[in-house]
């Protein structure tokens, strides 16, 4: 692995799998902690439609990156709603969420948050829910054009929209003009 030195190498090979997969989360978990505190001090400075701004084109890059990244890691070759959705699980921000759903059928592929800890935080700190419609919309159509051009996103439930008690938001992928 470029980017590791030998030491580390070796003290990560030593760790016990349980103890290198907290440790993986652990980091998977302030990726997204330094995300929400960037996108806190941004709103309050300056506001939540430039913060909103901000992390919108800060997502649209990422998903393009993640998909490539991915794509080459798990050796995907082959351009399949389940290789998407394979890949998709594999992201930070899918692997974040430990309350969702994931379904796949050969035409289509559903990834639902039943609960969405950046909200429930937001909510706990007194602040309003975030309407991250658009930077996750943002997010996954540059992850699924990224991966495949043929790919298409449709948001079904995500604030500001109406949702149910029960899911936070729910997002459907599949090959454009599918029906």
């Amino acid at each position: 692995m470029k980017n590791m030195t030998r030491q580390d190498r070796q003290m990560l090979e030593a760790m016990p799998k349980d103890e290198l997969l907290a440790l993986f989360f652990l980091h998977v978990r302030n990726l997204w902690r330094v995300d929400g505190l960037y996108f806190l001090g941004i709103e309050k400075k300056f506001g939540t439609e430039a913060a909103t701004e901000i992390d919108t084109n800060c997502w649209k890059i990422m998903g393009k990156i993640e998909a490539n990244d991915l794509k080459a890691l798990l050796g995907i070759q082959q351009n399949s709603i389940s290789s998407f959705m394979y890949a998709l699980r594999h992201t930070s921000w899918a692997l974040d969420h430990p309350n969702k759903e994931v379904e796949v059928s050969e035409k289509n592929g559903v990834f639902r948050v039943v609960k969405c800890h950046t909200q429930l935080t937001r909510i706990r700190k007194g602040l309003d829910v975030f309407p991250c419609k658009n930077v996750r919309f943002t997010y996954l159509k540059a992850f699924a054009e990224e991966f495949d051009p043929r790919f298409e996103v449709r948001c079904r439930i995500c604030p500001p929209s109406e949702r149910p008690a029960n899911i936070w938001c729910e997002w459907e992928f599949r090959m454009k003009n599918a029906k």
